[in-house]
């Protein structure tokens, strides 16, 4: 970081006015071959733009930002002036600091300045001392403060020329790696104010992902947030807000590594390792994801580099291929975090989310753009800008920060593999069952792993809590990491048995290893299939009330996955599966294979499908839809069907034709109104005749107000409800429940929601009619008990909570849950009610 040091100092000195106190202190600048001539007029310029008078006593002149190519070095320089100047009308000014900056190097002095500006003695100190080693101390940014210094609140000041400043102590228990700094980042971006982040020396673009993380934040550290622009207080309010809660860390602990454990078993019962822990060829790693694999080893060779071309025959044509890279890696991202949301669920998603702020990164984006400027490849520009941040953020002293590394080299990799227009190579991995070996595995070649082919995954590099481990956890591949470069020795085509739990690896085990393995592999899955078999009982509460519980999914395979955790329907089946990722839409055909293979995997079972829910965050490419300020208050959902009539009825007619196959339901999305209803099943009524389909029930999604309010006389119409709660949550709160500022408080448990819940529920029953709630609240093991205690009929879920929730119901009494319903009705907020469950568990 920039340095203040005695030569740049000048004491006991004199000025006429404002004019020539600038140009002594942009002369000390000159003189220390910091700068050009030229910027100290820049800086004169800069007086006629913004105030640079930063209160009691100290100005701070800098030049504008389009002149900073007349800055050769970055340098401060402070000119003392014992009987002061005028600066303003009203304004003595008695020390004086010059600011050339290139980039951000300067802010640590800001920070320096606004410590003495509420210190009028220290101030008038500085102003007269005749010790230039005592100006040095107190202003220059590279002596830091006392670590005895006790946390300062985060209390917002006055900070530059309108700006403010706070600091603030990170709480999450990772500090700010990846997740958090993408929601900091997100927030940033949303204020027109220009945000920086310090910490210990360092200075960050605050809207910048990879400048954050360069600042290597580990839970618990100080960060300074400043902001200057026309809405600083609020962005800066906001901000400290966001990290004093958290940045939605508070779920981290669910994915955190397991310890190197055998498995649980019953009392009494002793279940042996995979192998001992004296095997001779044992190789030892870090448990990284449960379980036994046993399988031959693969090992998954990187791709040579190609050679890349640096010099650029055309500049606007290289600018235009990044451009169009960034685009297309974008896309893919969106639909990685899709596929990843619905394999695994939301937090493992958040993993690509934050690879998306990557590609939206200005100072990333700007850097590349600047060296293809001066005439340099896209490809090689890219490749050279994220090498050189991935090595600053691989240097960090956090294991977990310095592990972002990966993440930025797997963004990189995807968007170099557009620019030089090479084709992935998914499917160079055998078809039969292997143990995956590698140096190291990025985020986005473990999501795309086939659990049923990759048993396990060894690697020579990474830690328990990387992205990738995280992943291979939530896929349910046994994984072990950091095992050392001797395994990429390991011969391909070996048997192996590797323990997950453990982290060890033997390969080439004899007959009695082999056997041992399997003996305790064959322990473990019987343990599993117990706790399986158990998910098929029916979930009926120890006083005898039934609760069905049933599966949201989005996939073909999905379905039969559902049956297998012990799901009872399927209560919510996302069509935009179908739809998505395409240039055009999906014939009937296509669509009706996809509808009749789920009803026939679940033999029998419901199959509820949700016509098409696009719009709002769900654009589809090959629709043309105007611009809209607020697409979730736009067309979207049944409104955006009834403006495409061919493709709604070529949906209803699949639908319809598989219903012969299986018990199939429809329910439509976004219904505000009796009178959308009637429209719908009208439709559905005319294409059954035309198809000559079964009769079929259709319901609706209750996820606005006004479906909930008019509740009464809806049901008199449908034959089914199913809450979503999701979107319900956000409408009725005003909270977009994306927002990361507001995904705290857009919390499903507040008894506005419930309220409609109750109300929902009493007027379905009310008509004989049943009521379902598929949204992220079912999911909730504390939301649990009070639906269930407000007569809801059925819970439907993600595939993997399918039996935690089944065993939840079967553990709790319907008369208990039906007393904390009613007393979390009469809450006045969210979090009185997550208290009262807490106090009735």
């Amino acid at each position: 970081m920039v340095s203040l040091g005695p030569e740049n100092v000048r004491i006991a000195a004199n000025a006429r006015d404002k004019a020539d106190a600038i140009r002594q202190a942009g002369g000390i600048l000159v003189e220390g071959g910091y700068i050009q001539p030229g910027y100290v007029e820049s800086m004169m310029r800069r007086e006629t733009v913004t105030a640079t008078y930063l209160g009691n006593g100290i100005a701070i002149p800098h030049g504008l930002p389009q002149d900073r190519e007349l800055i050769l070095h970055t340098g401060l320089s402070v000119l003392q002036l014992p009987y002061g100047v005028e600066w303003n009308p009203g304004e003595i000014v008695h020390l004086v600091v010059g600011i050339a900056a290139r980039s951000d190097e300067h802010i640590g002095v800001l920070q320096k300045l606004t410590d003495v500006l509420d210190d009028e003695a220290t101030v008038m100190r500085l102003a007269r001392t005749g010790d230039i080693d005592e100006i040095v101390a107190a202003l220059d940014p590279a002596r830091s403060r006392e670590a005895s210094a006790p946390t300062p609140p985060a209390t917002v000041v006055p900070f530059l020329g309108g700006g403010m400043r706070a600091e603030v102590e990170v709480t999450g228990g990772t500090g700010l790696h990846a997740r958090p700094a993408s929601i900091f980042v997100t927030l940033a971006k949303q204020f027109n104010s220009d945000i920086r982040v310090s910490h210990q020396g360092k200075t960050a673009n605050g809207k910048s992902m990879v400048s954050m993380l360069r600042l290597g934040v580990e839970s618990g550290g100080v960060i300074s947030i400043s902001a200057d622009g026309p809405d600083a207080e609020k962005a800066l309010h906001t901000l400290i807000d966001a990290v004093e809660s958290g940045l939605g860390e508070e779920d981290e602990a669910a994915h955190a590594a397991p310890k190197a454990a055998p498995d649980v078993q019953p009392a009494g019962q002793a279940i042996p390792h995979a192998t001992p822990d004296d095997e001779p060829g044992l190789i030892r790693g870090v448990a990284a994801a449960p379980g036994i694999a046993i399988a031959p080893l693969h090992q998954l060779r990187k791709q040579v580099e190609e050679d890349i071309e640096r010099h650029a025959i055309n500049s606007d044509a290289e600018r235009a291929d990044f451009d169009h890279a960034i685009d297309r890696a974008g896309a893919e991202l969106d639909e990685l975090h899709r596929t990843v949301e619905r394999r695994a669920g939301e937090m493992e998603a958040r993993i690509f989310a934050a690879h998306r702020e990557f590609l939206d990164d200005p100072d990333l984006i700007d850097a590349v753009r600047h060296r293809i400027g001066l005439g340099e490849t896209a490809a090689y520009a890219w490749r050279e800008t994220i090498e050189e941040r991935a090595e600053d953020l691989a240097g960090l002293s956090d294991p977990l920060l310095a592990g972002r590394a990966n993440d930025l080299r797997d963004v990189g990799a995807r968007v170099l593999r557009l620019l030089i227009r090479r084709n992935e190579q998914e499917s160079n991995l055998p078809d039969h069952e292997i143990i995956l070996v590698a140096e190291d595995l990025t985020p986005s070649d473990t999501a795309s792993l086939d659990p049923d082919l990759v048993k396990g995954i060894l690697t020579a590099l990474g830690g328990p809590n990387s992205h990738t481990a995280i992943l291979a956890r939530s896929l349910d591949i046994p994984a072990v990491v950091g095992a050392g470069h001797e395994v990429l020795d390991l011969a391909t085509g070996v048997t192996a048995v590797l323990d997950g739990s453990r982290g060890t690896v033997l390969p080439d085990p004899d007959a009695a290893r082999l056997e041992t393995a399997r003996s305790a592999q064959h322990g473990a899955g019987q343990r599993r299939a117990e706790v399986l078999q158990a998910a098929y009982r029916p979930a009926i509460t120890i006083d005898g009330h039934r609760v069905e519980v049933a599966a949201n999914i989005g996939a073909v395979p999905e379905a039969g996955r559902a049956v297998q955790a012990g799901g009872e329907a399927v209560g919510l089946l996302r069509t935009e599966f179908l739809f998505q990722d395409r240039t055009d839409p999906p014939s009937e055909e296509e669509q009706y294979e996809a509808y009749r293979a789920m009803a026939e995997a679940l033999g029998g079972l419901p199959l509820i499908v949700r016509t098409l829910d696009a719009g709002g965050d769900k654009p589809l490419p090959y629709i043309a839809m105007a611009h809209e300020d607020n697409p979730f208050l736009g067309q979207r959902g049944i409104r955006l069907s009834f403006t495409m009539p061919d493709l709604f009825r070529s949906q209803l007619r699949a639908i319809l034709r598989a219903a012969s196959h299986g018990e199939i339901k429809i329910m439509f999305p976004m219904i505000t109104s009796v009178a959308e209803f009637r429209r719908g099943r009208a439709l559905v009524e005319e294409i059954r005749r035309e198809v000559d389909g079964p009769e079929i029930d259709v319901g609706i999604m209750v996820e606005v107000p006004s479906s909930a309010v008019m509740a009464d006389l809806l049901a008199r119409e449908v034959d089914f409800f199913s809450i979503g709660t999701n979107d319900l949550t956000q409408y009725t709160l005003a909270m977009d429940r994306g927002h990361p500022a507001l995904a705290r408080e857009a919390d499903g448990l507040h008894p506005a929601v419930l309220r409609m819940v109750d109300q929902t529920v009493r007027a379905a029953h009310g008509e004989g009619k049943w009521v379902g709630v598929c949204g992220n609240l079912a999911a909730d093991p504390v939301a649990a008990p009070i639906l269930i205690g407000l007569d809801v009929d059925e819970l439907s879920v993600g595939v993997p909570n399918i039996p935690a929730l089944k065993a939840q119901i079967r553990s709790m009494a319907y008369e208990d849950a039906k007393d904390l319903a009613r007393r979390a009705l009469a809450c006045d907020g969210a979090a009185e009610v997550r208290a009262l469950t807490s106090e009735a568990a």
